[in-house]
């Protein structure tokens, strides 16, 4: 199946992966609607329509705390405290 690849910085110390950009892993199918190999005028129900989980490539490792780990020790928050008080969609890559 296809998948998303997701480059991004890996923070070895607490263990967070912020995505920083994103491409799209052909599986080369033709049964894959996702794939260039998938012909347009295909209207099969067969034809696999998910894509595969995304892959994390970390291309920069940190040795330190993400800004969200490191904000929430500044504050002695807890993380359910924090994430609820602060938007995490930067983690997400989609």
């Amino acid at each position: 199946m296809c998948h998303n690849v997701i480059d991004g910085r890996f923070h070895t110390q607490c263990g967070h992966f912020y995505g920083m950009a994103t491409q799209m892993q052909d599986c080369l199918r033709t049964d894959c609607i996702f794939s260039c190999r998938h012909p347009a005028e295909c209207k099969k129900t067969s034809c696999t329509r998910l894509m595969a989980p995304p892959a994390r490539n970390p291309i920069r490792l940190s040795k330190t705390d993400c800004a969200e780990c490191t904000q929430r020790q500044r504050l002695g928050l807890d993380s359910f405290s924090l994430s609820n008080n602060m938007n995490t969609n930067i983690k997400q890559a989609s």
